[in-house]
C-alpha cells in the first residue's frame, strides 16, 4: 500500500492536511522571526524570551527550517502534507522529550526552558494530528479512502452495490433477509 495512491487529489481530508500545514508553518515562521529581531549570540543559552520561551539564533534557524517545510507542504498538499505533519508531529514530541533531560545543562544549545518543552509537545500533538485525521481511526466510514485502501474486498463490494457477502461465508450463515426476520413484541 502506497500512501500517494490512497487520496485522491480532490478529496476534502487534503484541505485539512493543507490548512494545517499551513497554519502550524507559520506560527513557527512567526516565533523565529521574532527570534532573529532580538538578533541574539547563536548558542546563548540565556536568551530573551518570545511569547513566553527562550529563543536563540539557533532555535530560530531550526524554527525557519521547519516552518518552510511546512510551508512547502501546504503548497503541495494531498498525502505528503499529511505524511509530513505526522513526521514533523513525532519530531516535536522527540524534541521535548530530548529537551526535558538537557534543562539546565551545558548540552542545551537551543536554550529551551519549561516553556518551550511544553510548546513542542502541543505543537507537536497539534501537527500530528493535523496529519493523521481521517487517517488512523477504527470507526472511519467507508467512503474515506483509508478505509477502502485497508479493507479493498469490502470496498469493491460496496462500489458495486453488491453489499451483502458472498454465500457460504460466515456473515450469511444463517443469516435472515430483512423483511423475513422475525418481530418481537413486548407483553401487554
Amino acid at each position: 500500500m502506497k500512501l500517494r495512491d490512497e487520496l485522491p487529489v480532490d478529496h476534502h481530508l487534503a484541505s485539512v492536511y493543507r490548512y494545517g500545514a499551513g497554519f502550524c508553518g507559520l506560527v513557527l515562521l512567526a516565533f523565529a522571526a521574532l527570534g532573529f529581531a532580538d538578533a541574539l549570540s547563536p548558542f546563548d543559552t540565556a536568551g530573551d524570551t518570545i511569547a513566553g520561551m527562550t529563543t536563540n539564533v539557533a532555535l530560530s534557524v531550526i524554527s525557519t527550517v521547519v516552518g518552510l517545510a511546512l510551508l512547502g507542504g501546504a503548497v503541495i498538499g494531498g498525502n505528503f502534507a499529511s505524511t509530513l505533519n505526522i513526521v514533523v508531529g513525532g519530531l516535536f514530541f522527540l524534541s521535548g522529550f530530548a529537551h526535558v533531560f538537557v534543562l539546565d545543562r551545558p548540552a542545551n544549545i537551543l536554550g529551551f526552558g519549561m516553556s518551550n518543552v511544553i510548546f513542542s509537545f502541543v505543537m507537536g500533538l497539534f501537527i500530528a494530528t493535523f496529519g493523521m485525521y481521517g487517517r488512523v481511526s477504527s470507526k472511519l466510514s467507508h467512503d474515506n479512502p483509508y478505509w477502502a485502501a485497508r479493507h479493498p474486498e469490502q470496498a469493491a463490494r460496496e462500489k458495486t452495490g453488491a453489499r451483502t457477502a458472498p454465500a457460504g461465508t460466515a456473515e450469511t450463515a444463517g443469516a435472515l433477509p430483512a423483511a423475513a426476520k422475525p418481530v418481537r413484541r413486548g407483553r401487554r
